[in-house]
């Protein structure tokens, strides 16, 4: 059985300390109870009472016995959530009770939903009644979202494929006219329900059977039912790779130091957090200050240097940088107790000691992806603060700093789910990433699970792995206390952009940031909306350049050079002038083609000193090795 350990500051319900702080803590309880009874139950104001009530005089509860309900009804939470994918029964069902109850009370919203089933059943007939006189030139009923690309193949405009996939789009459409504008219900309630009842009604799309999906059909005519047979050997394949904990199929192709992370250089310092690489210059000159790359530790720091022709360690040392970058550890249950402030300080203060002494330069430009970035802000504003003027820019890659709006993991986020997660880190010290991809997959579960299941296991197609797609299959941990403050005090209290997030007692906020910023967002990102990260300029007061680039979160910031169909916006905002607001400034700001990654370099360029000699590589410490290290094979 799991044991008991204290709880992640910052959390609103304070699981037992121990036995003796759970019995305290119930007996405070006691005590205030009888005290309000006594007052009710008297005559006088409570200030008044001759007769005072003291602990000794109530029945002391076991602290053993406190301790073991504590523990019982978290080890019971978290294995309930191994069987919910971390998912809260409880949170669900009151999203539902929430909307049902509301839905109950509103006759004319049912009303409106009888008239909009029946007038939807109608345009179906009508339909199909004119598909039986012109089959091949009628005008759909409805139309499939942009993104939903499951019935574009023409097959699906033939009879009776054409009926099946109207009638499916219309009854979603219904179901999202039910769970939404529904009076009295909470948004966070009305975007859960409205999320799930889709993910329910995606099960059961005809794209998803093989009688349903003409595409299937012909494929299975024409090779004789062979794509049946391979698609059920890489679902075995595949299941047998997931159970057993292997990598999936076709990872072993990419090599850790030969296909990815192949940049040359060595790691030039560890602790118990980080390796911190330091990359081989490629020019006769340098600038003189020096770029460290604080990637997240939710993925592995290759993300930013995958293969040779699409690495960005590889691509600003070629543009005259010298390069350090951040390795994570992968955290072990042993972890359990490491905080935010122990990645920022272990993470992100020692690898700036480092850098400077390394380089011997006075000003670094640091660089932050993803949750990395977040950090990355934290630690500008607490040095900002205490007058550490060391950092030169800052560099926010798909970063937020205001998390009021940050997408569907909303969804996710709130009390009942965030203590579900409590529980189920505090009995194994961490939370897998396995244990959160479930929640990520069904953020497009349409392109992540139905389709990639109709492609692999009923046409028979195995997707040739990718760089991007082995590294994304390269797993990591979040350690109990870190993920449980990173939940609590951004997500869900938002305390950074509201200046009550502390580093050393006190708060920081943004705002005393006054280094230039470049943030880039990225237009479909599921994880840090891009109108999300654009609220930075709401928060500072210094010069923001802000990058918008198509792709999505990972395939938007790795975004080379004559990557094909790439595009981007660009613009600066002084310190002093007035907001824009995020669409006012995306039909004001002129697209570009290409990469914005010259962009960055150009930019860090126009904020770096004169070229001179490259700096000598730093010194390793004894025991470590080259790039890229060691910690990036931890699984």
């Amino acid at each position: 059985m799991a044991s008991t350990h204290p709880a992640p500051s910052g959390s609103k319900r304070k699981p037992a300390k121990g036995v003796t702080g759970a019995g305290e803590a119930l007996l405070a309880g006691n005590v205030q109870c009888a005290q309000r009874i006594q007052d009710q139950t008297s005559g006088f104001p409570p200030q008044s009472h001759q007769l005072a009530i003291t602990p000794h005089v109530l029945e002391r509860d076991s602290f053993a016995s406190t301790a073991l309900q504590e523990v019982l009804d978290r080890s019971l939470r978290a294995t309930t959530a191994r069987f919910t994918g971390s998912v809260s029964p409880a949170a669900l069902a009151g999203a539902f009770l929430d909307w049902s109850v509301h839905l109950s009370t509103l006759p004319g919203k049912q009303m409106r939903l009888g008239e909009k089933a029946f007038r939807k059943w109608l345009r179906l007939a009508g339909y199909a009644g004119r598909c039986m006189f012109r089959p091949d030139d009628v005008e759909p009923c409805i139309e499939p979202l942009s993104e939903d690309r499951r019935f574009r193949h023409p097959a699906w405009q033939k009879w009776p494929f054409n009926l099946m996939h109207q009638s499916f789009l219309l009854n979603q459409q219904w179901w999202h006219n039910a769970t939404t504008s529904v009076r009295g219900v909470t948004q966070q309630h009305e975007n859960v329900v409205s999320f799930t009842m889709r993910q329910i009604l995606d099960i059961y799309s005809p794209s998803n059977f093989i009688m349903t999906n003409p595409e299937v059909l012909r494929r299975t005519w024409e090779e004789g039912g062979m794509n049946l047979m391979r698609g059920w050997q890489y679902f075995a394949d595949d299941w047998e790779r997931a159970a057993s904990g292997k990598k999936p199929a076709g990872v072993d192709a990419f090599e850790l130091g030969k296909d990815l992370a192949a940049t040359p250089g060595k790691v030039v310092y560890r602790n118990r957090l980080i390796e911190l690489i330091q990359y081989e210059p490629t020019t006769d000159e340098v600038r003189p200050e020096p770029i460290l790359i604080v990637p997240a530790w939710i993925m592995k720091y290759y993300i930013l240097d995958l293969s040779p022709e699409n690495s960005l360690v590889r691509y600003l040392t070629a543009q005259g940088f010298t390069v350090f970058i951040i390795s994570w550890k992968n955290p072990e249950p042993d972890d359990r107790d490491l905080g935010m402030d122990d990645y920022r300080t272990l993470g992100v203060m020692d690898a700036i000691d480092v850098v400077c002494k390394v380089t011997e330069c006075q000003k670094v430009h640091a660089l932050g992806y993803c949750l990395g970035g977040t950090l990355l802000s934290i630690a500008a504003a607490a040095m900002a603060r205490d007058g550490d003027e060391r950092l030169a820019t800052l560099s926010l890659f798909a970063a937020q700093t205001d998390f009021t709006e940050a997408g569907e993991l909303m969804l996710f986020v709130n009390e009942s789910q965030v203590s579900f997660l409590e529980d189920l880190m505090w009995e194994q010290g961490f939370l897998d990433t396995s244990q959160m991809a479930g929640a990520f997959q069904l953020l497009r579960s349409n392109d992540l699970i139905w389709s990639r299941g109709v492609r692999n296991y009923l046409m028979g197609e195995r997707r040739e792995m990718s760089d991007l797609m082995a590294w994304n299959a390269d797993t990591t941990r979040m350690p109990y206390r870190m993920h449980s403050e990173y939940l609590r005090q951004l997500f869900l209290d938002n305390d950074l952009a509201e200046g009550r997030y502390q580093v050393g007692g006190k708060p920081v906020t943004i705002s005393d940031i006054r280094a230039p910023i470049l943030a880039v967002g990225t237009e479909k990102d599921h994880v840090a909306p891009w109108r999300s990260v654009y609220k930075l300029h709401l928060l500072t007061d210094t010069q923001v350049t802000f990058v918008l680039t198509t792709g999505g979160h990972n395939a938007g910031i790795v975004s080379e050079p004559g990557h094909p169909h790439r595009r981007y916006r660009i613009s600066s905002k002084d310190h002093d002038a007035y907001y824009v607001d995020p669409e006012t400034w995306l039909d004001c700001t002129e697209t570009k083609q290409g990469s914005w990654w010259p962009e960055l370099a150009n930019w860090l360029k126009g904020r770096s000193s004169a070229p001179i000699s490259p700096p000598p590589m730093g010194a390793p410490q004894e025991g470590l090795s080259d790039a890229p290290g060691s910690y990036v094979f931890m699984r």
